[in-house]
């Protein structure tokens, strides 16, 4: 099938070329002649596993092209993506000016019958927005086409973005007309051989869906943060718990594991997202707004651990201190820094007088990008060249290279010997038994009860 996408971030990109990996006939739009003219040229500009070399072979096969003309696209495809960015407005509800933006295009250039469909994260309601700004377009024309408004929400990991693509765990299909639900079985039918992944819904449920899926997760991460908290204070150690509660079939290991709070692109716009929408409805969403708060304030509990180790009152015993920072991006895998607890951290430190050293795998292009030059902040080559010059080691960012470090190396590293750990990585005794002081997130010395 022929399928035009607007948008090359990592919804439209991985999206596309997934389908060209299938076979579609695939031409991706993106208003950034720069960023297009690099992707014809194989240069990918994120950092997904596995996807900058399909897109090479899927670009040199012609399966996949990129392109700023939208006219040309638009006549290219019998079924256009809305996959541009969302991003929270003032009050936190979506910005829907890209994807309207989209749909007036579309208005403007359509020719034939065609398939619209919603792959943005997008609030409940804006197909009919897209629809009605389609339709004014249309009529400014004196165009008569007809198109269906289809919502389709990814559900993409970034990290196992490509995976989650080739392999769906489900296929949301929220359309009004039959004839749109079955082009669609079509385009996804090599996506849906093993067993029936399609789930066929109204436009309105399948909008809610994704918000739903997002504000579930970001639920039980804010709800095992709560928990880290008691445990610190009440004297239980979370991992224990984690594993306890974990085991029945009702919870699930999934999304239990306490740490410095979510970040990335999704989780919390989406959350803060669907918060307005129920507000604008009349309702007051007690729990979206609590696991906001839960998150927020888990940012700060690292610096938290450090001011408790120090105690020497006004930040004294953290000025002129230089710390070394493991991990920068929101989750292992990405590069992504968006609302990552890296940053509050890093402002946090810096604040009190600090100076950092951090490392990152993949994300140091991008904090480079953030934060500039500056005198208190150095970008490391590699984790170990971070501890030089360091008195203590925070972790924040669980990548696998983090995972095992040399204890006793970083014992004679650290000039304090202590390591705060945002994801829980280590064993407390193990690194207590190595010399180092342990501050994890509900484990080692944090719980301060007896």
């Amino acid at each position: 099938m022929r399928v035009a996408i607007f948008g090359t971030g990592y919804v439209g990109l991985v999206t596309g070329t997934c389908l060209a990996e299938v076979g579609h006939d695939v031409i991706c739009v993106d208003i950034d002649p720069a960023k297009v003219d690099g992707l014809n040229q194989g240069i990918v500009p994120i950092y997904e596993p596995g996807l900058s070399p399909m897109v090479k072979a899927n670009h040199a096969a012609g399966r996949l092209r990129f392109t700023t003309d939208a006219a040309s696209a638009i006549a290219h495809g019998d079924v256009l993506f809305i996959a541009v960015g969302t991003p929270p407005d003032e009050d936190g509800s979506a910005d829907l000016q890209y994807v309207l933006a989209v749909a007036r295009t579309i208005g403007r250039h359509i020719g034939r019958p065609c398939t619209v469909v919603n792959k943005s994260t997008v609030p409940v309601g804006t197909a009919d927005k897209v629809r009605a700004a389609i339709e004014a377009e249309l009529a400014a024309r004196g165009a008569d086409v007809a198109f269906d408004v289809v919502s389709n929400p990814e559900f993409l990991k970034e990290g196992d973005a490509v995976n989650d693509c080739m392999r769906p765990d489900r296929i949301v299909i929220g359309a009004a007309h039959p004839q749109a639900v079955e082009r669609l079985r079509r385009l996804y039918a090599p996506f849906n051989r093993n067993h029936e992944r399609i789930v066929v819904m109204d436009v309105r449920s399948a909008e809610l869906t994704k918000y739903a899926a997002n504000a579930m997760l970001a639920t039980k991460i804010s709800f095992m943060n709560e928990i880290a908290n008691i445990a610190e204070r009440v004297g239980a150690d979370v991992e224990h718990v984690r594993q306890g509660i974990g085991s029945d079939p009702r919870i699930g290991w999934h999304f239990i594991y306490p740490g410095a709070g979510y970040g990335g692109s999704c989780f919390p716009k989406d959350v803060q997202a669907l918060t307005r929408t129920a507000q604008q409805h009349g309702y007051v969403p007690e729990l979206l707004q609590a696991v906001e708060g839960v998150n927020d304030r888990q940012k700060g509990h690292l610096f938290e651990l450090l001011q408790r180790h120090y105690d020497r009152g006004e930040d004294e015993g953290v000025r002129g201190k230089t710390f070394a920072v493991w991990g920068l991006a929101f989750k292992p895998n990405t590069d992504d820094m968006r609302e990552a607890s890296s940053r509050r951290l890093l402002s946090e430190l810096w604040e009190a007088g600090a100076r950092v050293r951090a490392y990152d795998p993949e994300a140091r292009e991008e904090a480079s990008r953030i934060f500039g030059e500056r005198d208190d902040l150095v970008l490391c080559r590699d984790a170990y060249a971070a501890l030089e010059g360091a008195d203590a080691l925070f972790v924040v960012t669980e990548w696998k290279q983090f995972r095992s470090p040399d204890f006793a190396r970083l014992r004679d590293a650290l000039g304090d010997a202590v390591i705060f750990d945002g994801r829980n990585l280590y064993d407390p005794v193990e690194v207590e038994a190595a010399g180092i002081a342990y501050y994890g997130i509900g484990r080692g010395r944090s719980v301060h009860a007896g």
